[in-house]
């Protein structure tokens, strides 16, 4: 992001000199939730910028929350452990009822309740998110029962809320595939062994991920956000916010590998000179610095979008790809650079790099922004 928002930034940097490398690595290598630095956070009000001022939050824009995300990536921190926070409750703000919102958004601000967790992915359909097969079917009394499967549904352990993204009407009975699908707000604390079940899933980063199992858990009607079937249209904004905050995430992670490498090859003395005063080495920091620049400018944009109201699709998608290959390209040129100590712990370069290479594959893989792109914006036959 540009140089806006510069008190916020200092802020947020001055915040995580509290939370060193030592400190990630602890909880890297213990996988733990880095529950210090989301209270950390969340008492200084940066998860709940994009709350309205009525309901407790600071009533910001997604440029100022991509700020925040942009300068705890940049100084060395992870935003992934709170991250959904600040954008799964928009389906909440713009779809939610009055009863919904007043319930929620102002615990929510406060950090008494958590809205972390974002139950979409489910092994059978993948990125095809239009194929999602868990059912929430009428119970009879107005309530719902669900049944089915979710992946790759992170911090669910440590949120008290779910937003859910379930089919109410069978694939093969709507007019339109966006058809069919509605979203929920389940309580987790109710649901918890009572037709719920979480299970971990340990991965190469300490991301605090699960797969989640619906056995005909029941849900109260006022579980239910907007109309019945629309919920895919409801979470597209959503989607559009996870991109751009992503993005910023990425943007943060290339600037600390950038100076990260610039630092050490000043310092690195080998054949008697710093190794920054070989080409070899300076090209690729260079290039690094360059694509993150450049990719910069495509997540501002697709935030000033978003925040007129007007679309942006195209643009968060965009953004999101740009972004994220510009910190693995940066990724990989300061392990480079490194050498052999990038394998280091201490160094936390290793570290960086397992986190950062996520976001090439999710919250949506690049080959799929890349065939949006060439379909929806080109005009391209459609490839899948």
């Amino acid at each position: 992001m540009s140089e806006n928002f510069k008190d916020i930034r200092e802020a947020v940097a001055k915040l995580c000199t509290k939370f060193p490398g030592e400190y990630w690595r602890e909880n890297d290598r213990e996988r733990a939730y880095p529950t210090a630095f989301v209270k950390e956070l969340t008492d200084n009000g940066y998860l709940s910028v994009l709350i309205p001022e009525e309901f407790g939050g600071s009533g910001l824009g997604i440029s100022a929350a991509a700020a925040i995300l942009e300068e705890i990536h940049k100084a060395g921190c992870n935003g992934a452990a709170c991250h959904a926070q600040m954008y799964t409750m928009g389906t909440v703000l713009r779809h939610g009822t009055e009863a919904q919102k007043s319930a929620y958004l102002p615990k929510i601000a406060t950090g008494e309740l958590r809205l972390q967790a974002f139950g979409v992915t489910e092994p059978s359909s993948g990125t095809d998110t239009l194929s999602l097969t868990t059912m929430a079917n009428r119970d009879g009394n107005g309530g719902y029962v669900v049944n089915g499967q979710k992946v790759w549904t992170s911090r669910a352990e440590h949120s008290d809320l779910m937003l859910l993204l379930a089919r109410t009407t069978p694939k093969d009975q709507v007019q339109k595939r966006t058809d069919g699908l509605s979203v929920f707000i389940v309580d987790m604390r109710e649901a918890l062994d009572k037709g719920l079940e979480i299970r971990p899933i340990r991965t190469m980063i300490n991301h605090a991920t699960t797969e989640i199992f619906f056995d005909n858990l029941r849900i109260p009607a006022d579980s239910l956000v907007g109309e019945e079937g629309r919920g895919f249209r409801y979470i597209l904004d959503g989607m559009n916010a996870e991109r751009i905050l992503i993005a910023a995430e990425c943007i943060g992670d290339a600037r600390w590998f950038v100076e990260t490498a610039t630092a050490y090859a000043n310092e690195r003395q080998v054949f008697g000179r710093p190794i920054g005063k070989n080409q070899g080495i300076q090209f690729p920091i260079a290039e690094a610095y360059m694509a993150s620049e450049a990719a910069n400018l495509m997540v501002e944009k697709a935030a000033r979008l978003f925040e007129a109201g007007e679309s942006c699709g195209a643009e968060a998608n965009m953004a999101k790809c740009l972004a994220s290959e510009a910190s693995w390209q940066a990724a990989d040129m300061c392990m480079q650079t490194h050498g052999g100590y990038a394998m280091a712990e201490e160094y936390d370069v290793e570290r960086k790099f397992r986190e950062t290479r996520l976001y090439r594959i999710a919250p949506i893989s690049n080959n799929l922004v890349l065939t949006f792109i060439a379909e929806h914006v080109l005009g391209l036959p459609r490839s899948y």
